[in-house]
């Protein structure tokens, strides 16, 4: 008869189970609302600020009086009390006209900032600014402008050494040939008899096609449980064996350091059984 388990070893092992289950969806929301927030604290806020600095200086400066909304409309007891505050004090001797732009400005700012959608603003213009960007430098003419400008600023002391290798990695990931990952592939690494697995890049450098005689790919090897690190290895083509797995199996097979394989590579016979030869016979067999 099977022994019955203590309450406290139910627990946790249900516990476990439960922080399981819920937790990748706790660290996918943690991860977008990280991202969300740095999107909006360092780019939605710095144009926000900038709107309502506009904003809150130009209407008071060019637009009358009358055209204001109510609360924004300043009367002559408006400008009475002010002087005769603290806040107004230091500068009570200024004309009246000047003391009422000065109000209009405070109401503005207090008006800005007691709205909370008024926050998104720069998030919702800088997504504009971006897609008139890519209209407008997406063209021949935009491109050819673009890129004079971008000559010139590359000749720029500190910014000639940055700029080539932050806008090569946008190019990578954003461009018209993003980075990708073309399949995946077994290589004999770090050793012969060791084998790992790695995602192929693209073709790998000139030189080294001539140093090692031979065509050579370059094949990107991630870390565990950080698949999107890693390094880079050339290596011939022939000697590289093409695995029936797509990217994302792959990528899980990395991010759980082997724990989840695809069902249908799931060995037949457990790890420990396998004989030590019978990889390097697969490998040669497909070949």
């Amino acid at each position: 008869m099977a022994r019955r388990q203590s309450f406290l070893g139910d627990f946790r092992t249900f516990f476990i189970k439960g922080l399981g289950i819920i937790l990748p969806t706790i660290l996918t929301l943690w991860l977008l609302w990280m991202a969300a927030q740095f999107v909006f604290n360092n780019v939605a806020q710095p144009i926000n600020r900038g709107i309502r600095a506009v904003v809150v200086w130009a209407v008071p400066e060019f637009a009358p009086q009358e055209s204001l909304p109510k609360w924004a409309r300043v009367t002559d007891l408006d400008v009475a009390t002010w002087r005769s505050s603290a806040e107004g004090q230091p500068e009570a001797q200024v004309p009246d006209d000047r003391a009422r732009t000065i109000i209009s400005r405070q109401r503005l700012r207090t008006f800005w900032n007691d709205r909370w959608y008024l926050a998104g603003t720069g998030l919702v213009v800088a997504i504009v600014l971006i897609y008139l960007a890519g209209v407008l430098l997406g063209g021949l003419i935009g491109r050819r402008v673009y890129a004079r400008l971008e000559a010139f600023l590359a000749r720029v002391p500190g910014f000639k050494q940055v700029y080539p290798h932050v806008k090569q990695l946008v190019e990578m990931i954003m461009g018209d040939r993003p980075i990708a990952f073309n399949k995946v592939v077994l290589v004999e690494y770090p050793r012969k008899g060791i084998w790992t697995v790695g995602f192929v890049t693209g073709d790998s450098l000139r030189a080294v096609h001539e140093a090692a005689g031979r065509e050579c790919i370059s094949v990107f090897v991630p870390s565990t449980p950080a698949p999107f690190t890693g390094f880079t290895i050339s290596v011939p083509v022939d000697e590289t064996v093409d695995l029936p797995i797509s990217i994302e199996e792959a990528i899980r097979f990395f991010v759980t350091g082997g724990v989840l394989v695809p069902p249908r590579q799931a060995p037949q016979v457990r790890t420990e059984q396998r004989p030590v030869a019978a990889i390097p016979s697969q490998v040669k067999a497909s070949d």
